[in-house]
Formats: structure tokens, C-alpha cells, sequence
């Protein structure tokens, strides 16, 4: 089961957390499965949440509300889980007196330090910059690098005679090529956009009679690939707590195989959930609907299209095309390793890399327009303030 990427996933998550099993082992983990699951829920099958959904800032507080009691409850029974999950593994032998009170107290430890991390994450997002939670896994990605260069390093260099030495040479000048073709690719990607003409039928004084409305060709960012990773582990999750009684039975292998990332039926689930969840964040991130009606009331149409419902449609045919093409791109990235570690039977860490690529260069690209942002808000209020009348 160690091979199957979980360990991997879950330490992103918890930013090397959970290779010292430390208080911060569960990292945000719990807290995204929470998001997908309330966000699921909001597709007209609570009433209650599609209608906070509805309610503006109130009802993002009594939904934000309730991904934090599920959290909770998710948290808890998933360190009991891997907690249960590694302990069955000799060469770990985590506990070292298994019983339901030690499983349960050490449930309590790592939820409470799962929930100090969320709450970090959302003081991050209330009074820094760009998304706490986002933050919190891309801090942990880049303390890992060190790591992953000494593992790389003991792995193809110590102990090769000098002779071969050209080998793992070149292997890593390869692989520092293609981590800057890719890293090139992935931000040319992810800031190519598809500019939407807007006509104003008022004019105001001062103000442009057209514009333009941008859409990210990769509207979701690399929030599906966080979804997708923090979706799959959790079954990886419970089949832990079975590997002691179950492992041997049929169940339990065709499940460990369908959520192992690398075997070619969980790469593939893995690509696939990274597809479905960046149609779906798409349409969360830019609502048709209400962009329709914001134009409306703001005077403001797209050129040959009427505005109301064809708006709408037009937006959402428009947001598909984006997201087929974002999706593909969100998939190859993080699909192409994984092929490449099964191939040439290379580390999980070298396998994981293009999810730990998308979010590194997703996060740090969406934090430098939030600093420019506050610059430029920054230079406008001193420029405002210094060309106010002296008494």
C-alpha cells in the first residue's frame, strides 16, 4: 500500500508532515475532501446548501460552516485510519500497544492539528495573500525539494563506479531539461486567456465604450488536481485500516489496484477525476447565470449576442471549450510522469512530480498578480492622498 502514491499525496498535503508522523500529519487533506464534498452537494441535491449557495456572503459563512463539522469527522476517522493502516506494516510498527483508546487518542491529536492547519490557511486567505490552503501546500512542496534532490542523489549517484558516472549525469541533466520545458509550458498555460468583447450601452464619464471580460483558458487553476489527489486518497485511506484481515481477498485487491496511482487503471481514474473536477470548478469559479445577470445591470452586452439567457449559453458553451482544453492540459502534466516512473521504474516522488509541479507554479503565479494587485491598489491610494489640497 506505500507504493500505491498515498504516502506521497498525503505528505504533499501536510508539507512533510506526515514522514515524521507529526501533530501536522493530516496536513489540509481532510479539510479539501470536506470542499468537494459540500460543493458536490450544492449541484441541486441539497436544497438547503443550493440555496445558501444563493445568499451571498451569509451563505458562504454557513457553508464554509459546514466544511469545517465535516473536517471534523473526516479527519478523525482518517488518521484512525492510516494510523490503523500503517501499524499493520512490520518494518513501521507505529504503535507499539495498539488498542481502540490509543487509536482513538491519537485520532484526536491529528484532527486538532488538522484543524489549527485549516484555520492557518484561513487566516492566510482572510489577511494575506491568495489562498491559504493553497499556501499551506505549496510551503510544503518547496521545503521538500532538499529532500527529493538528496533522494535523487543517493538513488542514482552513491555507489556508482566512476565509469558509469556519465550515466546519471546525463539522466539528470535530461530531467532539469524537461522540468524547464514543462515548468515553461505549464505558465505560458496558465496565463493564456480568451478575451470576451464587452460593449456599454451608458456611457460615463471618463469610462471606455468597450472592453473586454477575460477567461482563463485553464479556468479551475490547479484546484482540480488538488481535488483529484485529496479525492483519491481517501479510499486509499480506509483500505488501509482492511490490509491486516483483508488483504488477501479479492475485494481488497481489485479496490487496492483501482486507486493505486501506479497501476494504469488508477492512473487513468486519477487523470479522469482531474478532467470531471475541472469542468466542475469551472462553472463554480465563473457562474454563467450570474454573470449574465451582472452584465445586465451593469449596462453592459457581448457584441452579437443578446443579452439574458443566450448570454448565459453563450458563456457556458464558451467555459466548455476552455475546460476541455484546460483539462487535457491538467491531465497531461500530471499523467506524463506517472508514466514515466512505471516505465523506467523511477521514485513516487519523481511520479508525483507534475501535481506537485501544477500547484507550485499554479500558486506562485496567482500570488504575484495578488502583490501586483495590492502594488497597484497601493500606488493609486498614495497618488489619491498626495494630490488631495494642503491647508
Amino acid at each position: 500500500m506505500a507504493s500505491s502514491g498515498l504516502v506521497s499525496i498525503l505528505n504533499t498535503f501536510s508539507g512533510g508532515g506526515l514522514t515524521n508522523y507529526s501533530i501536522f500529519a493530516m496536513g489540509v487533506s481532510p479539510y479539501i475532501t470536506a470542499q468537494i464534498i459540500v460543493q458536490l452537494l450544492q449541484m441541486d441535491i441539497v436544497p438547503r446548501f443550493v440555496e445558501w449557495g444563493k445568499q451571498g456572503e451569509v451563505g458562504r459563512r454557513k457553508l464554509n460552516q459546514v466544511t469545517r463539522y465535516l473536517t471534523v469527522v473526516l479527519a478523525f476517522f482518517q488518521s484512525i485510519g492510516i494510523t490503523a493502516g500503517f501499524n499493520t506494516l512490520s518494518s513501521l510498527n507505529l504503535v507499539s500497544h495498539p488498542s481502540a483508546t490509543t487509536y482513538i487518542t491519537i485520532g484526536m491529536i491529528l484532527t486538532g492539528g488538522s484543524m489549527l492547519t485549516t484555520w492557518m490557511g484561513d487566516m492566510i486567505t482572510d489577511r494575506g495573500i491568495g489562498n491559504g490552503i493553497s499556501m499551506i501546500i505549496f510551503a510544503g512542496i518547496i521545503a521538500r525539494i532538499p529532500v527529493g534532490l538528496q533522494q535523487l542523489y543517493q538513488q542514482y549517484f552513491v555507489g556508482v563506479a566512476t565509469e558509469d558516472l556519465w550515466k546519471p549525469i546525463l539522466f539528470a541533466i535530461a530531467l532539469a531539461i524537461v522540468i524547464l520545458i514543462i515548468v515553461t509550458w505549464v505558465t505560458w498555460v496558465q496565463q493564456a486567456e480568451r478575451r470576451v468583447p464587452i460593449q456599454y450601452t451608458r456611457r460615463v464619464a471618463g469610462a471606455p465604450d468597450s472592453s473586454y471580460l477575460p477567461l482563463k483558458v485553464n479556468v479551475a487553476g490547479v484546484i482540480p488536481v488538488i481535488f483529484a489527489s485529496s479525492f483519491i486518497s481517501t479510499p486509499q485511506t480506509i483500505l488501509m485500516a482492511f490490509a491486516n484481515n483483508h488483504s488477501e481477498d479479492t475485494w481488497y485487491q481489485v479496490l487496492n489496484n483501482v486507486f493505486n496511482m501506479q497501476t494504469p487503471v488508477g492512473a487513468t481514474l486519477y487523470t479522469l477525476l482531474i478532467i470531471m473536477f475541472t469542468y466542475f470548478y469551472a462553472f463554480v469559479q465563473v457562474n454563467p447565470e450570474k454573470l449574465s445577470e451582472n452584465l445586465q445591470k451593469q449596462g453592459s452586452y457581448i457584441p452579437g449576442v443578446w443579452p439574458g439567457h443566450e448570454t448565459q449559453s453563450y458563456i457556458s458553451r464558451l467555459l466548455m471549450r476552455l475546460s476541455t482544453v484546460g483539462s487535457l492540459f491538467l491531465g497531461i502534466v500530471a499523467l506524463i510522469p506517472l508514466i514515466a516512473s512505471n516505465v523506467w521504474h523511477l521514485s513516487e516522488s519523481i511520479g508525483l512530480g507534475g501535481t506537485s509541479l501544477l500547484i507550485v507554479v499554479g500558486v506562485a503565479i496567482e500570488t504575484i498578480r495578488q502583490i501586483r494587485g495590492l502594488m497597484m491598489k497601493r500606488q493609486y491610494v498614495g497618488f489619491i492622498q498626495d494630490s488631495r489640497p494642503t491647508e
